[in-house]
């Protein structure tokens, strides 16, 4: 019982790296662009649940508009990412190291700024949330209603994100740009607006994932977004980067994975092994588990 519990505490774990592997993996496989600032839109969805559930309270109509008011803001700081920091270096064409380089300079610009913010600062803060309950299961096995929420939640945001790819007209045309970006351009898509929607489905993402992650583990600080976004890019390499349901399967891979290690090895192991994880499917299968090899001429 003791494992089926640890089961479903890195299952409730690896629905939030999942949703936050989800963004990586879309911007990655349109853009071609490793966007290490998406943690930081994590924080900023915390942050801006945090505000709100200060005000309406932790009961469901005040958890809906928090979900709703993060899922917005970090949409908007998303396309103001995209327009003023990534596009100018997309429309000259610039080296890939310099999407790398903005990118990680996005991620410390966020976090300061959020550290000299009066109203946020640089200590930690307690995230309201509601009331925790246990529910058991079977003998043993005891689930909360948080983990509930984040389970099936996690699970609805990325059943609606895969309608939205495979089913509608702005989904194929992401696939399109993916395949051949300049192809889909003499078709009459617009190259520049995908990427921007992307941007901004992925902040969609994030900004869910922030809100649970902060019910989950309740503080909020300037920097929480870094370790669960580098995990969250752990997650989509090793599901194969460029791919949906390969972010899925590495998020709750790595959330399982670290989980039982934390359970019955040694908590502070539990950050090696995820990293660890990233060695060894890059050096066995580095186009992880499902992704595919792409010929790429130079």
């Amino acid at each position: 019982m003791i494992v089926l519990q640890q089961l479903m505490n890195g299952i409730s774990l690896g629905s939030i790296y999942a949703l936050i592997a989800l963004g990586f993996s879309m911007v990655y496989g349109i853009a071609k662009l490793l966007n290490f600032a998406h943690g930081d839109v994590l924080m900023i969805g915390s942050y801006t649940a945090f505000f709100v559930l200060a005000v309406t309270g932790t009961d469901i109509q005040g958890m809906v508009v928090a979900f709703v008011a993060s899922m917005i803001i970090c949409a908007i700081f998303a396309l103001l990412i995209e327009r003023f920091a990534y596009r100018p270096l997309r429309d000259r064409g610039s080296p890939r190291l310099n999407y790398l380089i903005t990118a990680i300079a996005v991620s410390i610009i966020l976090q300061n700024t959020a550290r000299i913010l009066p109203f946020i600062g640089p200590n930690p803060q307690r995230f309201p949330h509601p009331p925790i309950m246990n529910i058991q299961i079977v003998e043993g096995l005891q689930v909360s209603n948080i983990q509930i929420i984040v389970i099936v939640l996690s699970a609805l945001l990325m059943v609606a994100l895969t309608y939205v790819i495979n089913y509608t007209k702005r989904g194929k045309a992401m696939q399109a740009v993916s395949f051949d970006a300049q192809a889909a351009s003499l078709m009459g898509i617009s190259a520049s607006r995908i990427i921007s929607f992307t941007f901004v489905l992925g902040a969609v993402m994030a900004g869910a994932g922030g809100v649970l992650f902060a019910s989950a583990y309740p503080l909020v600080t300037p920097t929480m977004g870094m370790m669960p976004g580098l995990k969250a890019f752990v997650a989509a390499v090793l599901g194969g980067i460029g791919s949906v349901p390969g972010a899925m399967l590495g998020g709750y891979m790595l959330g399982i994975a670290e989980i039982l290690t934390a359970g019955f090895i040694s908590s502070q192991a539990a950050d090696a092994i995820s990293f660890s994880i990233l060695i060894i499917v890059l050096l066995i299968r580095p186009t992880g588990i499902l992704g595919k090899n792409y010929r790429v001429k130079v």
